[in-house]
């Protein structure tokens, strides 16, 4: 196995829960080719030859991006105990050359905070640091307005505690956990009139999510947005992601 290469225990989690079209052979040297990608930074054109031909390469990459291959084996291999939720954001910076997709397609979750020109990534995670849900936003965008599609789909009693920090709290995400018969572990604003109680030794849970971004950013196509689309990036992070679940599971 080359530097970069999904590793045989790896493969064999995975394999299967892959499209199945051509021979499954040609399936690892794809992700091997995207891991490259993924992990190096470097621009699709400058893909080593052994993986083949980069424009066919970036092509079946951009297909499952589209059809949401990779979030499906996200949601396939991570934890399925979601009793512990835990919310944060973070940014990230893009290069003047990740702009420029066409207008029809939409503002593709970029945009510009006091940090520069971005994209701010959202995500839940389990209480072992494995990602639920991963939503893009442009740059500048808050925390609390997508609080509600981080905990999109999930049922009530099933989760038992919410962590997030002050840039959750809102009343609209209070009633929200709330209603799903979970404990609120968000740290109340200083100028809230009622100050609102929370279990600070829940809280501490909260650095689970920051190690889930430490342990994603080593990727580098997931620490600097080269991609015009937002599929794109939200592939690499859901791969990166996969990468991760798998070596820490």
């Amino acid at each position: 196995m080359r530097r970069h290469e999904i590793s045989d225990a790896d493969w064999d989690r995975v394999r299967d829960l892959l499209p199945r079209r051509g021979p499954k052979a040609d399936n690892r040297a794809f992700v091997n080719a995207a891991l490259y990608v993924a992990k190096t930074g470097i621009p699709w054109r400058d893909l080593p030859e052994r993986f083949g031909l980069w424009n066919s390469v970036w092509r079946r990459f951009r297909r499952w991006a589209e059809g949401g291959v990779w979030g499906r084996v996200l949601a396939a291999v991570r934890d399925q105990d979601v009793s512990t939720l835990i919310l944060d954001s973070t940014v990230v910076r893009a290069p003047s050359h990740a702009a420029g997709a066409l207008k029809k397609n939409g503002g593709q979750s970029l945009g510009r905070s006091r940090g520069g020109f971005g994209t701010k990534a959202h995500a839940s995670v389990t209480g072992k640091g494995h990602p639920v849900v991963v939503k893009l936003t442009p740059g500048q965008a808050g925390d609390a307005p997508h609080a509600a599609d981080l905990l999109a789909g999930q049922k009530r009693g099933r989760v038992k505690a919410v962590i997030g920090d002050k840039g959750y709290d809102s009343d609209a995400i209070v009633g929200r956990v709330r209603g799903l018969r979970a404990r609120v572990v968000i740290p109340p604003r200083a100028n809230r009139t009622h100050q609102r109680r929370y279990s600070r030794p829940l809280y501490k849970g909260r650095n689970v999510v920051e190690r889930y971004w430490s342990k994603v950013k080593p990727y580098r196509r997931v620490a600097t947005r080269y991609d015009k689309l937002d599929t794109s990036y939200l592939a690499f992070i859901h791969l990166a992601s996969v990468l991760v679940v798998l070596k820490h599971s």
